[in-house]
């Protein structure tokens, strides 16, 4: 079975909602995509920062799926804007990801006094096609606000950390009347959710495992998942949330978990230090 559920991005391009993150996966990124792909992913989430970008291609070559099928992801680092080395940065990812595309290349994080600059070239490879879409990652709305005075293409994403503790509810509801579609980063929490007995509940009522009904709680507020593993189980679990669907009471009462608590807070976009 392949997963290629999809919806249409602000420049018509089809990304599937289920991806595979392979943040902190080492030495199994390889096989971890390879498996991903076998049982029916199509969308790998990387970065430059992941140190992964190579893994992925070889998992991908290994896969025997043509790189035309898969919707690979990837994001500048902080230091390369910094150092304003974003062409140098894009084209390691390119060569590291073995590939002349790359079908969404996001800013990793608002690093200030650069990401305008960065946007710009970001754009500049998009006319060119090198990019198939652009977009941005960890923007909180003022971010977003002040990218949009000067720039010439709206994001199609914007990729926060979100899970029923940190529902986000405003900042989609902002990125939506933008056409910016939202992608969920650590959408189970890292594993907090795990121990919560309202969500334990649901997924009883369902015969359904715990983070599958947090990602399907996710894709049915029209997000895009990207949950990380590298255990063949745990991967094809993670797919398999398409067979059913969330009441909207359901839908509610995980919603209403929401404590702005987000997995790690040197994580927030606004004081970030790294």
């Amino acid at each position: 079975m392949v997963y290629n559920k999809s919806i249409i991005l602000n420049n018509n391009i089809k990304i599937p909602i289920l991806g595979l993150g392979v943040y902190n996966s080492g030495k199994e990124t390889t096989v971890a995509v390879k498996k991903a792909i076998e049982i029916g992913y199509r969308h790998i989430d990387t970065a430059k920062f992941y140190f992964n970008e190579e893994a992925v291609a070889e998992g991908i070559k290994q896969s025997g799926i043509d790189r035309k099928e898969i919707f690979i992801t990837t994001k500048i680092w902080n230091d390369d804007m910094r150092l304003h080395r974003q062409h140098q940065a894009i084209e390691e990812s390119l060569k590291n990801l073995n590939t002349d595309y790359i079908d969404l290349f996001l800013i990793h994080w608002p690093v200030k006094d650069v990401f305008i600059e960065t946007w710009k070239i970001m754009e500049e490879y998009y006319k060119q096609g090198v990019f198939k879409a652009i977009g941005v990652s960890n923007f909180h709305k003022q971010h977003l606000e002040e990218l949009l005075k000067s720039a010439e293409i709206v994001p199609a994403v914007n990729q926060i950390e979100l899970h029923p503790y940190l529902t986000q509810n405003e900042l989609v509801e902002y990125n939506q009347k933008k056409g910016i579609t939202c992608e969920c980063w650590s959408p189970i929490a890292r594993g907090l959710i795990f121990k919560d007995d309202t969500i334990a509940s649901i997924a009883k009522k369902y015969s359904k495992t715990i983070s599958q009904i947090v990602l399907r709680w996710e894709i049915q507020r029209g997000l895009v998942v990207l949950p990380k593993s590298v255990h063949e189980e745990r991967i094809k679990e993670n797919a398999e949330i398409f067979d059913f669907e969330l009441t909207q009471e359901d839908m509610e009462t995980i919603t209403s978990l929401n404590q702005n608590k987000r997995v790690n807070e040197a994580s927030n976009p606004d004081n970030f230090t790294f």
